[in-house]
């Protein structure tokens, strides 16, 4: 049986999550397991799920191998733990071939491509961080502003007229508990 897992990061990747579904169908998928999470998070319910329901002579089979994983030795884990299982990986989305681990071959491919993988996002995530460090630098990048705190004199002068708590929190579209977060602030 083939088992099909896919994967996107946010929840604005619909399309993404759709295509790869549709994917893992034409391929001859029975049961696919999808998620919307982070690869990073090591708890990913479904990946968790396809690796429990898959049995002995069993495929699971993925559009792309970051869509699985997001180290090498990550991914090779998983291949591992579908071999102990006597099941096999294949990979779809290759340049038209499919990589298939129950090959010597294709698992090295899949070694190697999962190498550049790795070396692709620590490349990015460092371009992201020289990024936020010049706009930190030219002022630009200042991070989430904090809304409720930037208010806390106001809030402090609203309950000083006599407005309840949540009537400032209305009046000032916050949250209650950010009214009295600002209003502790002032006892501290």
């Amino acid at each position: 049986m083939k088992i099909g897992y896919a994967r996107v990061s946010t929840v604005d990747q619909d399309a993404g999550l759709e295509a790869q579904i549709r994917d893992l169908k034409a391929a001859g998928c029975e049961k696919v397991f999808a998620e919307k999470i982070s690869g990073k998070d090591a708890k990913r319910p479904e990946l968790l799920a396809a690796l429990e329901f898959i049995r002995a002579g069993d495929v699971l089979v993925v559009t792309k191998p970051d869509r699985m994983a997001r180290s090498t030795a990550d991914l090779l884990a998983y291949v591992e733990a579908l071999k102990t299982k006597g099941c096999g990986l294949i990979v779809l989305s290759m340049n038209g071939t499919t990589l298939d681990t129950t090959s010597p071959t294709s698992k090295l491919m899949l070694t190697m491509l999962a190498a550049v993988a790795e070396f692709e996002r620590d490349l990015m995530l460092e371009r992201q961080r020289e990024g936020i460090a010049k706009a930190r630098q030219e002022g630009k990048y200042k991070g989430r502003p904090r809304t409720v705190m930037s208010q806390a004199e106001t809030i402090r002068r609203m309950k000083a007229d006599g407005l309840s708590a949540a009537a400032i929190a209305k009046e000032l579209g916050i949250a209650r508990s950010g009214v009295y977060r600002a209003l502790e602030s002032n006892n501290s």
